[in-house]
């Protein structure tokens, strides 16, 4: 799990792309199988759901990023406060 984290760190647009891409390709599968709609209706329809779990995976990773953060600083400001000597206490 975490050789996937820290690729997913290194290469952020290619998962991110990789993302919308298989949201793409999932779209179009489910509704060629599901509905008898047209090829440019599907295609459009299959864009909004690849933008949709786009920007679910984005606000995700946000919130990972903005909690590590902080879950960072926190640790960081336990340390230093525990490093401070007091005289004469």
């Amino acid at each position: 799990m975490e050789a996937v984290q820290s690729w997913v760190s290194d290469h952020k647009l290619t998962s991110i792309g990789g993302i919308w891409a298989t949201a793409i390709g999932a779209s179009l599968a489910y509704t060629r199988k599901r509905t008898p709609l047209k090829p440019s209706l599907r295609l459009i329809h299959a864009r909004m759901h690849a933008q949709a779990i786009t920007l679910a995976v984005l606000s995700g990773a946000a919130a990972y990023h903005y909690y590590e953060k902080s879950g960072t600083k926190q640790g960081q400001n336990a340390d230093s406060s525990a490093k401070i000597h007091h005289p004469g206490a």
